[in-house]
């Protein structure tokens, strides 16, 4: 016996064969009672209709609707305007020229030159050539010698850019004059003594480098440079620098590795109080392989330098291992990020080196590497709205045969040389060790108008020296740059030099007398205004020492007074 719902009697035999069929109404509590299976066939199975039919009782007959419309004349004299599309304002596009040349004179016989030309040889490659000259033919109030300066460079430049790969070389020449016009003015020297004085002093530099960069290739980029360096003594140094750069993707790892060489060698032409020339060569060969991990907020980069330097005049060879661990967090975003460091390497000092810092050593200096042991620091930077930028960083620093400027003593009795009367530097190696604290805001205040802020505080704990020779104890300076319409644009430099100690020896027969002495702090204000004709043309003019301050950069050698100079620059293309 069978007893089936006679509603859904066709769902229920889809469900007994197929499985489970969901209807499109919701079934009632009714109950099935299967008495013995059912073995449906094919003839009780039913197509179900497209559009089902429907009853009598819930079909209803449409009345037709009609629509009319019930017009009124209305009399209007509005006349609509045919639109326009709005347009975006767009910015006049700057155009870059290929050549430029500027000139500029000033008090003091103040002379600036510049001029920059790029070739296009042809779609790839480019030939530049680079001209730059500043001079000035002194006149400081109350110094007894000349104080002159020139410094010209040329340098020429070919550079090729590929799909592959971007290379470039360059050579180049340099020719600097200066004077040791810094006579101690504690003393007195008679007429006869200062017109035997020639105090100038020319410096000539040769080199020739290149640098390529592979873009598809484990080995990124390499640098090499050559210089040769001279002087009116007979200084000869020889330095050769170069660098090349590996990268390896290993299990989604960036592993780099840097290869360094550093050889330099020369011969001094004078040895102070001392016969003969002094000869120096090191030679320089380092690796640094590090790991870098990115992990989301997290950049950590693991490395250490392995050096060997061989000091071959003396046949002495040293290894050293440096750390080179990094490591920052973005724990707020770009509004904060601490970042931590522990660095370290050998530094090869040379003589141009020491010239472009002090110009007025003397041509019988001692070159030999520092060995940076490590410089520990931590810090955090990050913006403290879009506009404002901040960088905070304080560290620890421990360097041996760090290099220190002194001056030389007065020692016109025993030897004539024009650097012998007081009036030039010497260099010191000493171990220092320094602590560091520093800070930085730069601050966007609009497009147009950007201004920045640093100070460093330095205290040194030197180990054979009484001070650090020359190291100021604080250092601070303030940019500014304001474009003042399309045309004006205007900006200014200032900057503040904490105190400085330097150490007067005087020889004699007797013991030589050793005094500390104290050079003052300064401050030093720059601005410069310029406007702009057109895209080509414009005029500019400088203003330095501003406050017309007298002070020593180093120990009595004062620097100009208030200086103005004013002049055009003029960019163009063939």
């Amino acid at each position: 016996m069978q007893m089936f719902s006679i509603k859904k009697s066709l769902f229920l035999s889809m469900f007994l064969i197929g499985g489970v069929l969901f209807a499109q109404d919701p079934i009632d509590s009714e109950t099935v009672i299967v008495v013995k299976p059912y073995t449906p066939t094919v003839k009780d199975a039913n197509k179900i209709k497209q559009t089902p039919s429907q009853s009598d009782s819930v079909r209803t007959e449409k009345r037709p609707v009609q629509y009319s419309i019930f017009s009124v004349p209305v009399a209007s004299t509005f006349t609509p305007a045919k639109g326009r599309a709005t347009t975006v304002e767009r910015e006049r596009r700057v155009k870059v020229y290929d050549n430029y040349a500027s000139l500029g004179f000033g008090n003091y016989g103040n002379l600036l030159a510049e001029f920059y030309s790029n070739l296009e040889v042809n779609r790839s490659d480019n030939f530049g050539i680079y001209l730059d000259h500043n001079s000035s033919q002194g006149g400081i109030d109350g110094i007894a010698l000349d104080d002159k300066f020139y410094d010209t460079e040329l340098n020429l430049s070919y550079n090729s850019k590929t799909r592959d790969l971007d290379w470039k070389t360059e050579i180049g020449a340099q020719h600097q004059l200066f004077n040791w016009y810094g006579l101690p003015q504690n003393e007195t020297f008679s007429n006869d003594e200062i017109n035997a004085i020639d105090p100038s002093q020319n410096y000539f530099s040769v080199y020739a480098g290149g640098e390529i960069e592979l873009y598809d290739s484990f080995f990124d980029n390499a640098r090499a440079k050559f210089r040769h360096t001279g002087d009116s003594y007979s200084t000869s140094e020889n330095h050769f620098d170069a660098t090349g750069t590996f990268e390896v993707n290993i299990a989604d790892e960036l592993i780099t590795t840097n290869v360094y060489t550093d050889i330099v060698q020369g011969q001094m032409g004078e040895q102070f109080l001392g016969f003969g020339n002094y000869d120096y060569t090191f030679m320089n060969f380092g690796i640094n392989p590090s790991l870098l991990i990115l992990r989301d907020d997290l950049t950590l980069d693991l490395g250490v330098a392995f050096y060997y330097s061989q000091d071959v005049e003396n046949s002495d060879g040293n290894f050293y291992i440096y750390p080179k661990v990094t490591a920052s967090y973005r724990l707020g975003g770009d509004y904060f990020t601490p970042y931590a460091g522990l660095e370290g390497g050998l530094q090869q000092n040379t003589y141009y080196n020491f010239i472009q810092e002090n110009p007025y050593v003397s041509p019988s200096i001692e070159i030999r590497p520092t060995d940076n042991e490590y410089n520990a620091y931590v810090g955090a930077k990050g913006k403290l709205s879009n506009a404002v930028s901040y960088n905070f960083k304080t560290g620890y620093q421990s360097q041996f045969n760090k290099a220190l400027f002194k001056r030389n003593p007065r020692a016109n009795d025993i030897m004539t040389e024009n650097y012998a009367y007081g009036n030039s530097f010497e260099v010191v190696y000493d171990d220092v060790k320094t602590l560091s604290i520093a800070g930085e805001i730069n601050v966007d205040v609009n497009q147009n108008f950007r201004l920045g802020v640093n100070a460093e505080y330095f205290d040194y704990n030197t180990d054979g020296e009484a001070e650090a020779w020359n190291l100021p104890d604080l250092k601070a300076s303030l940019n500014a740059d304001y474009q003042i319409n399309e045309q004006w644009y205007t900006g200014a430099n200032l900057f503040y030099i904490g105190e400085r100690f330097d150490q007067e020896r005087i020889v004699s027969s007797n013991d030589p007398v050793l005094n500390t002495i104290t050079l003052d702090s300064y401050f030093d204000v720059n601005a410069h205004l310029g406007y702009r004709f057109n895209d080509r043309l414009s005029v500019f003019a400088k203003g330095s020492n501003l406050l017309n301050n007298d002070y020593e950069r180093w120990t009595n050698f004062r620097v100009q007074g208030l200086q103005v100079l004013a002049g055009a620059t003029y960019k163009f293309d063939f």
